[in-house]
């Protein structure tokens, strides 16, 4: 095990195991890329300027002179392995280039909670997927037969549409509450208003490095070479919006309106000690879907919701990433059969992230099943979906007897 010159706590997420990536604004205003180790962030410009990166993969590339992480992750694994290795060797306790020199430290590290992170990837596409059983089944319940809930092609393909990567944002952004078309109940045509039905949707999202070109699919086995890492999404949703528009083509409005994204990318190199087999399928997938060694990572997941009454968030939802039915290799391997072509910076969303227990479910529609059940809060209050005010915050990490390898969190604040 490592240990870094920096104290950190066993319950930090940033353990010198994890190093995740992100971007923070500075005092002058400039972005910087960063990663993190405990309670503070690494200037990972400031190391760049001072030519740190000298292996063979990055020695003279700046890349992390930039403002965004496309380019770094446009390099593949071969470079996210030399930064990463190169930088555990920085803070490693026995190293005493960076922990001897005060000058560069002071520079380099700076207080977590003293600094502004910001969006550290240029977004170019977002793909939403609905790859949790368990989801899929609660909504079909709700909606439809409660004995045939799954579509017949569910099992056979992960099911997914194309969202929208203005609105994607960072973590800390106020939501505002949307407006509509919306279907009253019993009525014959709609209204515009507010949307009186908002919700939240926890989902694990990755992110792409290098493409491919038009018209050549990723393999199942190698897809993983293609992901960069991991950040924890809330993909907020307005039921009553989403119930009159979906058919025929799914969700429009009700979705492109806000995704909120954690400020820290988790690698999968970090996540690696966390891999697990994934869950058994039946049918067997077609053979472009059918991966050897089929892993996934253990995730806990956790959702809170922190009302203008509640001193403190209280937590409704927990359960793992690691009970989705399709991994993201099948995601991307799938999204790209028809050669379709990704690029560094794309968005790809699990989809709502849903156990077999209630208190497991991941959105409010499921906990408050269709709104016909109030959720109680310490405070007093009672909630079926999201009134203004509200704010949820969803947090991730994979733990062990030995390491914490964590997320951070994501949080928004519903707004009208």
């Amino acid at each position: 095990m490592l240990t870094s010159f920096i104290e950190v706590s066993k319950e930090s997420d940033f353990p010198i195991q994890n190093l995740p990536y992100g971007a923070y604004r500075t005092e002058s205003g400039d972005i910087h890329l960063c990663s993190a180790i405990g309670e503070y962030i690494i200037d990972l410009f400031v190391l760049d300027e001072v030519e740190f990166f000298g292996g063979p993969n990055l020695k003279g590339k700046g890349v992390f002179l930039d403002s965004s992480l496309n380019y770094f992750m446009s390099l593949g694994r071969p470079a996210w392995k030399e930064a990463r290795e190169t930088l555990q060797k920085l803070l490693e306790k026995s190293n005493p280039r960076l922990k001897d020199d005060e000058q560069l430290r002071q520079k380099v590290l700076k207080e977590q909670d003293s600094v502004e992170m910001v969006m550290p990837v240029q977004i170019g596409d977002f793909t939403d997927f609905y790859s949790s059983e368990q989801h899929a089944r609660n909504v079909g319940a709700m909606f439809r037969d409660p004995e045939n809930a799954l579509l017949p092609n569910w099992k056979h393909l992960p099911v997914g549409y194309h969202g929208r990567a203005s609105s994607v944002v960072i973590s800390g952004t106020k939501v505002h509450r949307p407006k509509g078309q919306i279907l009253p109940e019993g009525a014959d045509a709609p209204v515009f208003e507010e949307s009186k039905l908002v919700d939240f949707e926890l989902e694990v999202g990755f992110l792409t490095g290098p493409g491919n070109e038009l018209g050549q699919p990723i393999d199942v086995d190698k897809a993983e070479e293609h992901i960069f890492g991991l950040v924890l999404v809330n993909d907020w949703s307005a039921r009553d919006i989403q119930k009159w528009e979906y058919q025929p083509l799914g969700p429009f409005l009700a979705k492109n309106w806000a995704t909120s994204i954690s400020p820290w990318i988790v690698t999968l190199d970090a996540l690696e000690p966390f891999r697990t087999e994934a869950p058994a399928q039946n049918p067997k997938p077609l053979s472009y879907l059918d991966q050897k060694n089929r892993t996934t990572f253990d995730i806990e997941l956790e959702v809170f919701i922190k009302t203008e009454k509640l001193s403190t968030p209280y937590e409704i939802c927990r359960t793992n990433y690691k009970h989705l039915y399709w991994t993201m290799a099948q995601q991307l391997a799938h999204h790209t059969i028809t050669g379709c072509n990704i690029k560094p910076g794309d968005l790809y969303g699990s989809g709502t992230i849903s156990g077999s227990e209630e208190g497991s479910y991941g959105s409010m529609l499921e906990l408050s099943w269709k709104g016909t059940k109030k959720l109680k809060l310490p405070s007093g209050e009672v909630r079926s979906f999201l009134e203004d005010g509200d704010e949820i915050i969803m947090k991730a990490f994979s733990k062990n007897d030995e390491l914490r390898i964590g997320f951070g969190e994501v949080r928004g604040k519903m707004i009208y």
